[in-house]
């Protein structure tokens, strides 16, 4: 990730990586032991062409990366491009690439800081100013003590530059304090926030870590070199900033042969394919698989791509919320189903569009693009010929603005749709410009304008996405249709990821199966990361179609799969070695700890698990998610003190949501306090209605108590969002039966039978009702 990556840490309501890594299976399993000791027994509850590659796998045995000097040997740098290419280069030096990252310089940044300055943000001052050739700011750091901190590095150019300071053991650090050249003015890259020391997010923190979260984006082959033994950096590079190589390759060999006066190599020009996903390896929000991709290579191969999920990095239509640096926005787009590439629209030298205004739209939207709609700007946008209106990327790529300054284009192409902002708050380029106008007014604009054409697949499917989203058990069939159909492999990898609550379903499983057969790494990738949380429950079919895929084409399939039979995987099969460098790698965050631990206690080593579970709170105390996995770990090891403590700290971080309170209300139980138990899952359901667990939890909770009515209730609406579980309605036949109600009895026991024919006690409960008519 670049530097833009580290303006803000994750939401607490925003799981990416549980998403990937679940944990799911090792909750159930507590859940269970908790409500058995009471007694009770709850139920478990890209366009088609990017890296459609389905080749055997290549050899297990080359390391996955190679070392430094042997890599590094192989650049010349940029400078030795300018004798041959002085016009390309030309061009370079003045982009933002040129620029991503350098020394600080008196010519661009002292302006920035002579005069000094000081600036509020919060509760805290930070001072910049200049001490002979030195740039310093001086900010709160650790030990909330303010201190003088040079700068050594600058990071961007326009419109915002951050500054990198020496953190220690290898570390650079980006400060919050930012400068803005167009208004010669500092501000906090978190806005309003008050971030402080001992936070992830603060400067100080892993979240603002240049090591991880900037230098691979903003400089040319970057290795990390982190080392958990001391928990320190040694970051190597090829060269620092994105040079020409960054994108070319390493072309020390054709230079040599310049130079020699033997006719050298033409210069790699990447294919359109590999110039897309030379483009997706900085400009997208993914996880590292390798730590070391270069030009020519596949991007599945090196990383894991974000893409909408039931978090709300995006909306459900695909537009961004949070940031996701264009690519796989532009991946769901029709621009990149219909062919359209990164080098379509941007010069690959300068980094800008190669045409003005609609003029570039209008290379292929005008009668002469096979398949392209001809479009006349002012009649379709039903607004005047030089308005903002009249633009093309002002209504199918609406800017977001992130770090306070950096106004950016949705690569999404998406359409306008007011409907959707009315039934699911996604917002809607019409009113985005119009602020003082309702969106019942743009939604009869839009009606009057376009009518019937509104009511299209990007509107159908973003309503599907936002109903999976929001806990509806009756779009689990649409959610299918959208796996299973004939959308873009993105959009079926979209609904691979929001299908979650239907995993345990055997359809669900054998679509996902067939999924993994598609010729399209992404989707392949996000129906194994699907599959896994049913491996884990040990599904026969699921693991069998996991263990083919630990030798698919791709790597993060490879991973994925290997993540899901990580009880199982072999450490020296390919799959293994792989997932293991990528545990490694990612080890330097709370996050990579949370995997790492998991990964042991899925081998059968529980304390060196905990360590990594300790470890990641200590790193983000603030993180309610992080407290909530390493409750569950507590809870299974026999420590439900410590379990309810992790708990505790959860909801006070996060008291919207309703998960944390679900698992609290069982951490009382297990503490016998049935009273705070039955509380906590009434917020549960609460804040989230839909949570049939929580509402069957609370209906035995009430009985416990003796709340006879209340306990139904609760159950009835547990057994109205889940109607597949048989022990929901065994509990209320056994309500029912001790409360005398023979004949609600009978029929809720003959409904547990009906679901499970073998449920043995639903039997005996049926046949002793029988016997005391």
């Amino acid at each position: 990730m670049s530097a833009r990556a580290s303006q803000k840490p994750p939401s607490p309501q925003r799981r990416a990586w549980l998403r990937w890594w679940p944990a799911f299976a090792v909750w159930m399993l507590v859940a269970l032991i908790w409500w058995q000791r009471s007694g009770q027994t709850p139920s478990p509850s890209g366009g088609n062409s990017a890296a459609g590659k389905s080749t055997p796998a290549r050899s297990p045995h080359p390391p996955i990366v190679p070392p430094d000097e042997e890599t590094f040997a192989r650049y010349a740098g940029s400078a030795s491009c300018k004798d041959c290419h002085g016009a390309k280069r030309a061009d370079w030096l003045k982009s933002t690439h040129a620029l991503a990252e350098r020394a600080p310089t008196n010519t661009l940044d002292r302006a920035a800081f002579d005069p000094s300055r000081t600036f509020r943000h919060g509760t805290q001052n930070t001072a910049t100013r200049a001490d002979g050739e030195t740039l310093i700011v001086r900010a709160k750091g650790l030990n909330d003590l303010e201190r003088d901190h040079p700068v050594v590095r600058v990071i961007g150019h326009d419109p915002l530059r951050q500054f990198l300071v020496d953190g220690g053991k290898g570390r650079l650090q980006t400060l919050e304090a930012s400068y803005d050249p167009q208004r010669n003015e500092w501000f906090n890259v978190y806005g309003n926030e008050d971030r402080q020391p001992g936070e992830w997010g603060h400067w100080t923190g892993r979240g603002m870590n240049w090591n991880t979260m900037c230098a691979g984006c903003h400089n040319t082959r970057v290795r990390k070199n982190y080392d958990a033994a001391t928990d320190a950096y040694h970051t190597t590079m090829a060269e620092s900033t994105v040079s020409c190589e960054a994108c070319h390759g390493p072309m020390r060999e054709h230079v040599l042969a310049y130079k020699s006066g033997t006719k050298p190599t033409p210069v790699t020009k990447p294919t359109r394919e590999q110039a897309l996903h030379n483009c997706g390896s900085c400009h997208a929000r993914r996880a590292e698989l390798t730590g070391d991709f270069h030009p020519g290579e596949d991007f599945f191969d090196h990383y894991q791509l974000t893409v909408p999920d039931l978090s709300a990095t995006y909306f459900a239509d695909g537009q961004v919320r949070e940031e996701n640096y264009e690519f796989s926005s532009f991946l769901g787009s029709r621009m990149h189903a219909a062919g359209v590439n990164c080098l379509d629209c941007h010069d690959p030298h300068t980094a800008k569009t190669i045409l003005p205004g609609n003029a570039l739209c209008l290379r292929c939207h005008n009668g002469t693009y096979p398949n392209s709609p001809k479009i006349d700007p002012a009649a379709h946008s039903h607004h005047m010929t030089e308005s903002a209106g009249n633009q093309c990327v002002n209504c199918h790529m609406p800017q977001t603005i992130y770090m306070q300054r950096d106004s950016r284009h949705d690569h999404g192409f998406t359409i306008p749709d007011p409907l959707l902002t009315k039934e699911h708050n996604i917002p809607n380029a019409c009113n985005r410009c119009h602020t003082d106008q309702n969106v019942e007014w743009s939604m009869a604009a839009v009606d009057r304008w376009y009518g019937a054409r509104m009511n299209r697949r990007t509107r159908l499917r973003a309503q599907v996405i936002a109903r999976a989203r929001a806990g509806d058990a009756s779009a689990k069939g649409d959610v299918l249709k959208l796996l299973t159909g004939d959308d873009t492999p993105y959009w079926k990898a979209v609904a691979a990821n929001v299908i979650d609550p239907w995993l345990s379903d055997v359809d669900v499983q054998h679509a996902l199966i067939s999924a993994l057969e598609n010729t399209n790494a992404l989707l392949r990738a996000h129906a194994a990361s699907a599959l896994g949380a049913a491996a884990q429950g040990r599904v026969p079919a699921v693991q069998v179609a996991l263990r083919k895929h630990l030798a698919d084409a791709s790597r993060n399939v490879r991973v994925n799969a290997a993540w899901g039979l990580r009880d199982e995987v072999p450490t020296d099969s390919q799959a293994g070695r792989e997932l293991e460098h990528f545990l490694r790698i990612n080890a330097d965050q709370p996050t990579g700890q949370l995997q790492l631990g998991t990964w042991h206690l899925a081998r059968g080593d529980a304390a060196t698990a905990l360590g990594h579970f300790e470890k990641a709170v200590a790193w983000d105390p603030n993180s309610a998610p992080l407290h909530h996995e390493l409750a569950v770990l507590y809870g299974s090891s026999n420590r439900p003190q410590d379990a309810l403590r992790e708990l505790q700290a959860a909801v006070r971080l996060d008291p919207g949501e309703a998960e944390f309170h679900y698992k609290l209300g069982l951490a009382w139980n297990e503490a016998g306090d049935l009273a705070q138990a039955t509380q906590s899952l009434a917020k549960a359901v609460e804040l989230n209605p839909r949570h049939g667990r929580a509402w069957y939890n609370l209906g035995l909770a009430r009985q416990q108590q003796g709340q006879t009515a209340l306990a139904l209730d609760a159950l009835f609406r547990a057994e109205s969002l889940d109607e597949r579980d048989p022990q929901i309605p065994f509990a209320r036949a056994t309500i029912h039966a001790q409360a005398g109600q023979t004949a609600d009895a009978r029929q809720a026991a003959q409904r547990a039978l009906s679901l499970r024919p073998n449920y043995v006690e639903a039997r005996r409960l049926l046949d002793s009702l029988r016997t005391t008519q």
